[in-house]
């Protein structure tokens, strides 16, 4: 019987998790860019009870009990979320599989200070020299496809003249309506975007289990994403699925419970037997 509890035990750690996972999922439902997670789960190890046996009743036949179960990973959902309406010239959405990027250390764009994320939340910010610069909500500068930030050189443009086109082209329009390009943003895709690491605020850092980074339009054999100007990405939780979850973990949580209170109650009646 103190098996039971311990295999009940395992059980209402994991549900916990689960419940854990699903409502960082709803609380993040509004979150730009949020990609959903899910918990996955495995069974312990099984104890042999009896090796098999000839039987007169049938076949030889193992006897073993399971002793509980545990999370196996947290998996990452990268399905595409709803597009946004959204006022400002500097917001974003990615339709297609690639990433943003951006680097967490304003002056050193090395690969262990990028970050990778589907907000496009951005902004035009004042740089120390005094000219716009893209750069997240948070001030992390936006990272272009030569690998440095995306800066206006010209200090009479101003941030509301500034377009996009579909590739993530930066640019504005001059005195005779001829387009000056900015910049590009670089949009990088993932062999295994699921192996990427979370690190917060909906941004992502590469591993050994995503791959490197991939940069649209120079590497052979990728869909190359398309960028839409005034308008975020959502998230791509779907409520209704996320609180049926809930309710099921939130049930095998009390049947787990209820193993437990049933063994105890076992336990006391054997204990409490008289000759």
């Amino acid at each position: 019987m103190v098996r039971s509890l311990w295999t009940a035990a395992s059980g209402m750690n994991a549900q916990q998790t689960n419940v854990d996972t699903i409502s960082n999922n709803l609380a993040n439902v509004n979150s730009a860019g949020y990609k959903a997670q899910g918990a996955q789960f495995k069974s312990l190890l099984y104890q042999e009870l009896a090796t098999k046996t000839a039987q007169t009743t049938g076949s030889p036949v193992n006897s073993d009990v399971g002793l509980g179960v545990r999370v196996s990973s947290i998996s990452q959902f990268f399905t595409q979320g709803s597009m946004l309406d959204n006022d400002s010239n500097s917001a974003f959405a990615i339709q297609g599989d690639g990433f943003f990027s951006y680097s967490v250390n304003t002056n050193d764009f090395a690969q262990e200070n990028i970050r990778y994320t589907r907000n496009g939340n951005f902004v035009w910010a004042i740089n120390e020299g005094g000219q716009l610069q893209l750069t997240t909500s948070e001030g992390y500068p936006v990272v272009g496809t030569n690998g440095a930030g995306i800066i206006v050189n010209d200090a009479n443009v101003l941030a509301t003249d500034l377009q996009s086109d579909s590739e993530g082209n930066i640019y504005y329009l001059d005195a005779n309506g001829a387009q000056v390009e900015v910049g590009t943003m670089a949009l990088y895709q993932f062999r295994n975007p699921e192996g990427l690491e979370r690190e917060g605020d909906t941004s992502f850092t590469a591993t050994a289990a995503s791959g490197a980074a991939l940069l649209e339009g120079q590497v052979a054999g990728l869909t190359r994403s398309t960028v839409v100007q005034g308008y975020l990405e959502g998230s791509n939780v779907n409520v209704a699925t996320e609180m049926v979850n809930l309710i099921v973990a939130q049930r095998a949580y009390e049947m787990n419970s209820t193993a437990i209170t049933t063994t105890d109650e076992m336990m006391q009646t054997a204990n409490g037997l008289k000759r």
